[in-house]
């Protein structure tokens, strides 16, 4: 059985959905998943999950995602980005770089954004896009993203190059047009590349075309590297054969805060569990087991 995440270098034009079921062919029956999905103007990382693995997406998902962004400012368009016509505001926004850094910061930290009218969010069982796309007015609601960080990488109007690190659920989209708004001059997106997932880099994406059984099997990404930040003990066989059976083990590293999530792995550091640390037991309480069978059946 795979387990494990490959981490694809999605091309533009190509939807979320369709990557993914390039790998999906390959390991049938198990499960597959992704970490975000990426728009089909957009390039770079998509975390694609494998058998047990699929079980860490939120935990990917959680990790801060880092983007390269191009706004033409002075623009304007129904999508937010370049996918349909765009119409013309102001050929060359008269800007300083000074005058556009000060926009921006508006942007970091907790924010309330509205996203895209033509994104996935549902309205009333049905994705906005689809409302949007049958020409019924869309209103969305603010909702909370973080933004860490906004650093401009070049501007040369109407071109404005930046680099985004930000949490999950944030529409590059909307940061273009909400800048463009603040500026008082519109702004679209005209390209996006993820740079990075969590622990997950553009570097070592593997291109789409290039997925075989061959790379598949020498570029799957041990489970262990989603949650390498989290509180981990080695277990004994013992251990291990309880957790297998889903019964809680003794904790004896470093405690933890009551509730906090914590990593149980075997004498190779292969992820065997996850669970919650007890504080009242001091004990490990399995939530995903990721043993393909019993340790006793090894003895």
């Amino acid at each position: 059985m795979a387990c494990g995440f490959l981490v694809l270098d999605k091309p533009a034009g190509m939807t979320s959905r369709r990557a993914v079921d390039r790998v999906k062919r390959l390991v049938r029956p198990d499960k597959t998943g992704h970490a975000g999905t990426l728009d089909p103007l957009a390039t770079g990382v998509l975390v694609v999950a494998v058998g047990r693995a699929t079980r860490l997406v939120a935990s990917v998902q959680e990790g801060p995602k880092i983007y390269r962004a191009t706004f033409l400012l002075g623009r304007r368009s129904e999508t937010d980005d370049t996918e349909i016509e765009v119409e013309v505001l102001e050929a060359t926004p008269d800007l300083d770089d000074s005058e556009i850094a000060v926009a921006l910061e508006g942007f970091v930290g907790e924010i309330q954004q509205v996203p895209p009218a033509y994104s996935a969010v549902k309205v009333d069982g049905r994705r906005a896009y689809q409302l949007a796309r049958s020409g019924q007015d869309v209103e969305l609601t603010a909702r909370t993203v973080n933004i860490t960080s906004i650093r401009i990488l070049g501007w040369s109007s109407p071109e404005l190059d930046v680099e985004i690190v930000c949490s999950s659920g944030t529409y590059i989209r909307s940061i273009g047009r909400d800048l463009g708004k603040r500026l008082g001059c519109g702004g679209v997106m005209s390209q996006l590349v993820r740079t990075r997932v969590g622990p997950f880099s553009l570097e070592a994406a593997l291109p789409v075309d290039a997925i075989d059984p061959d790379t598949l099997a020498e570029r799957m990404v041990a489970p262990l590297v989603a949650v390498e930040d989290l509180p981990r003990q080695i277990a004994t066989p013992d251990q291990l054969e309880e957790v297998f059976h889903g019964r809680r083990v003794i904790w004896s590293e470093a405690s933890p805060a009551d509730g906090a999530r914590v990593v149980l792995v075997d004498s190779e550091s292969q992820l065997a569990a996850i669970g919650d640390y007890r504080a009242d037991t001091s004990q490990f309480a399995p939530r995903h087991v990721f043993l393909d069978h019993s340790p006793g059946q090894d003895r």
